[in-house]
């Protein structure tokens, strides 16, 4: 008896750049080029916090609240940046506060990426049931508004890191799973996948090997923007005191922190919010470049 086994199948994939051609893509772009300085610098900011930061950044310091920058009268360069209301270094909070809008940001992508590919693979590669079921319940996700979604979880649940990156997730996998849904839907009538059924291979493989490379380069691009938009939800949640709470630092939280002294010390709260708009700019413009790499439409 013949036995059938699979032929060598070749995946059409989308044109990948040779590390060449992406380094001059690179320094073709301006934005993409500040983007990608400004994600490595926050990185490194994040990753060595205890060596850069001058100051504990929960040390309180009565004596020295309130002290401005260093270029304003009365400030000093042991507080560049001056400290808060409590005397805590602004500079220092800063630098550590990276690795929370870092860590939620991506953490939270990754576990809502996760369940978006998972399930939109499921819903456009098997269709019927599957399909109804989890695009309903997308629907039901999107009639929800997901501040209103998110606030009520966390009061309930108590405020915690962990928490936060629970909610963020679980509230943004809807994105990846439409995403997901409709590259599957298209790429399961390829010809390569249609051989591959034919010939008796496990739907498994299929979908790894065939459809997931696939619809791969879609979801780093749309996870890469969405980091931005995680950044500034967990700002608005810990400035709304939901988010991170005290002791650990937060951009959102030092801006609950200084938004009764933006008259008068401005500085405690203009600085957080500058490190939140440099960051999601710098990501913005990242995943804008990568979305132009990653897309074949696009020629040198």
């Amino acid at each position: 008896m013949t036995q059938i086994t699979e032929p060598a199948i070749k995946v059409t994939r989308k044109p990948k750049s040779s590390s060449g051609n992406l380094i001059r893509r690179l320094l073709k772009s301006r934005t993409g080029m500040l983007g990608l300085i400004i994600v490595l610098l926050v990185t490194l900011m994040a990753i060595f916090a205890p060596f850069l930061a001058m100051h504990d950044p929960a040390k309180t310091d009565i004596m020295n609240r309130l002290v401005p920058p260093f270029w304003l009268d009365g400030g000093n360069m042991s507080y560049p940046l001056g400290t808060d209301n409590l005397g805590r270094d602004v500079l220092s909070r800063i630098i550590y506060g990276s690795r929370v809008s870092l860590l939620v940001g991506i953490s939270a992508v990754l576990l809502a990426g996760a369940i978006g590919i998972v399930m939109g693979l499921l819903a456009g590669y098997y269709g019927k049931a599957w399909d109804f079921l989890i695009m309903r319940l997308v629907d039901s996700f999107l009639a929800i508004p997901s501040i209103l979604f998110m606030l009520i979880v966390l009061a309930v649940m108590g405020p915690s890191l962990s928490t936060l990156i629970l909610v963020l997730g679980g509230t943004t996998w809807v994105v990846y799973a439409r995403m997901v849904r409709s590259e599957t839907l298209s790429v399961k009538e390829r010809d390569y996948v249609q051989s591959a059924k034919a010939i008796g291979a496990l739907d498994f493989r299929i979908i790894v090997k065939y459809i997931l490379p696939n619809v791969i380069s879609s979801f780093i691009v749309i996870a890469t923007l969405n980091v931005a938009t995680t950044i500034i939800m967990e700002a608005s949640l810990s400035f709304l005191g939901l988010g991170i709470q005290p002791p650990d630092v937060s951009w959102g939280l030092m801006l609950s922190d200084g938004r009764e002294y933006i008259a008068t010390s401005w500085w405690v709260a203009t600085f957080p919010g500058l490190a939140i708009t440099i960051t999601v700019l710098g990501v913005i413009f990242f995943g804008d470049w990568l979305r132009d790499v990653l897309d074949p439409k696009i020629k040198d």
